[in-house]
């Protein structure tokens, strides 16, 4: 992983993608996706066509350019870690990408308790199943 910072990691691939495509096309920012036009895949985009949002936050940077998520999103979806990596085939709708490949995230998502587990010791409990 490379230029990690608090929310977001890159493979080394993703990083180099990264770069050659700020080589290429000058300042970026990296939006995750939450569905609809293209999916849940990241949306990278010249920095000043798509400006973030009062409501996007910046869950850190991969190869000096930003990456951002919709805060709601990002609570709803349990405030997952992200890892930026590459996929194979040119991107699907206006994401920038190159002719053979696009960027990709897979999501750490913090475990989820099972129902009434909250990671505390339960009260003690007689046989009947009442508390102690």
């Amino acid at each position: 992983m490379t230029d990690a910072q608090a929310g977001v990691h890159a493979t080394a691939a993703a990083a180099e993608m990264v770069q050659r495509l700020v080589r290429e096309h000058g300042p970026l920012a990296l939006f995750q996706s939450g569905g609809c036009c293209d999916g849940s895949t990241p949306i990278c985009v010249l920095a000043d066509e798509l400006p973030p949002g009062t409501n996007d936050r910046c869950l850190g940077h991969v190869a000096g350019v930003p990456f951002y998520i919709d805060a709601e999103q990002h609570r709803r979806w349990g405030e997952p870690g992200f890892v930026l990596d590459i996929g194979a085939g040119a991107p699907e709708g206006f994401s920038i990408g190159t002719r053979t490949h696009h960027l990709i995230t897979r999501a750490s998502v913090p475990p989820v308790p099972a129902p009434g587990v909250t990671g505390e010791n339960p009260p003690a409990q007689d046989a009947s199943g009442a508390d102690a």
